[in-house]
């Protein structure tokens, strides 16, 4: 433990980062290549390593609403930085904003378009090899729907972060139910209809929300780790993530809302798109799945019902890790938990081809 002088050294020094320089969380992306681009996707190559990178490729999927820097945080805690450090192929695909334009595109258009044809163009640029998808959240979803639909992929493994399948499991949704049946699922369709989705400042509150006690003791926190720049740093690297949030495109929040909020459809294994039904269960690749210990947005028992659904994959690997919705996927102690179930996955999946 650091003497008092040198703890208040370090405050000092924090102090004036954060003043007189904006902050002391380096946030610079890490270096990257565009590789392909279409409606909704950009497609990165991260280039940037200490090593030459090799081995099968990476993807990275995030969710809708949520921005790709999920994965590139700050330096030093950035999902991307550790990957490619690894000497990892790693990509990136990336929505982008959505637009009022885009509000009639529904979760077909990211599994039928966007992901297929990432998947695709990644093979193709790391050699036509399989691609290991991580997701986050319903990244993760995402994820899972189209290899359940296309096993014609070329597709290696999935790795799921926080993504949850059974949202009766999820306690801060549960004060809603009685107010959605009564309205028979009709309470946030006007709203969405309006706006044309869920809109990115509506989001970014929501978000908050979930932490509310974070937020009210934040001040004090701050001032109880002055001489921690590792811990101010992540605050910051978190409040820079909340502010760009993006929207949820109109149709695909209403999907999003009536097939899996209000139906549960996805616990059941399967959901309904349109009279297309897509089963989980014809999921057949290893997959990871992490849930985090304190996520209020996607708790435990909500991820986990996932493991007893995926009953044709080849090996389901189910891990839990410290910290919350954003925390379990690029919080400080993910470095060793989840990072380190990923790594050894992805090593397991090498080792055995």
């Amino acid at each position: 433990m650091a003497s008092p002088p040198a703890r208040l050294a370090a405050a000092a020094s924090n102090v004036v980062g954060k003043v007189l320089h904006g902050g002391v969380a380096d946030l610079r992306p890490m270096p990257r290549v565009l590789i392909d681009q279409g409606p909704n996707r950009s497609l990165y190559r991260m280039t940037h390593s200490s090593r030459p990178v090799s081995g099968p490729p990476i993807l990275l999927v995030p969710p809708l609403a949520a921005p790709a820097i999920c994965f590139d945080l700050r330096r030093g805690c950035s999902f991307i930085e550790h990957l490619v450090e690894g000497g990892r192929n790693t990509y990136l695909v990336d929505y982008g904003m959505v637009a009022f334009s885009d509000r009639r595109l529904g979760i077909e258009h990211w599994i039928d378009e966007v992901l297929p044809r990432a998947i695709r163009k990644v093979s193709l640029d790391a050699g036509g090899q399989d691609v290991h998808l991580v997701s986050w959240s319903l990244g993760g979803i995402f994820s899972l729907l189209v290899n359940a639909d296309r096993p014609d992929l070329p597709i290696a493994s999935i790795t799921a972060i926080g993504s949850p399948v059974d949202f009766t499991a999820i306690p801060i949704v549960a004060p809603f139910r009685p107010l959605v049946d009564l309205t028979r699922g009709h309470l946030l369709t006007p709203i969405y209809r309006v706006f044309g989705g869920a809109p990115s400042y509506l989001v970014s509150r929501v978000f908050r929300a979930t932490g509310i006690s974070k937020e009210i003791t934040k001040p004090l926190a701050i001032l109880s780790h002055l001489d921690d720049r590792d811990y101010l740093a992540q605050i910051e690297a978190v409040d820079h993530f909340m502010s760009n949030m993006y929207a949820y495109p109109g149709r695909t929040f209403g999907q999003l809302y009536h097939r899996l909020f209000r139906t549960n459809d996805l616990a059941e294994g399967k959901v309904d798109l349109n009279g297309r039904i897509i089963s989980l269960s014809s999921v057949r690749v290893p997959t990871l799945v992490v849930a985090g210990e304190n996520d209020t947005i996607a708790p435990r028992p909500s991820v986990e019902r996932v493991v007893e659904l995926l009953d044709k994959a080849p090996e389901v690997r189910f891990k839990t890790a410290p910290g919350g919705h954003l925390g379990v996927l690029t919080g400080r102690k993910a470095r060793g938990t989840t990072w380190r179930y990923l790594d050894e996955f992805l090593d397991d999946r090498i080792a055995a081809s």
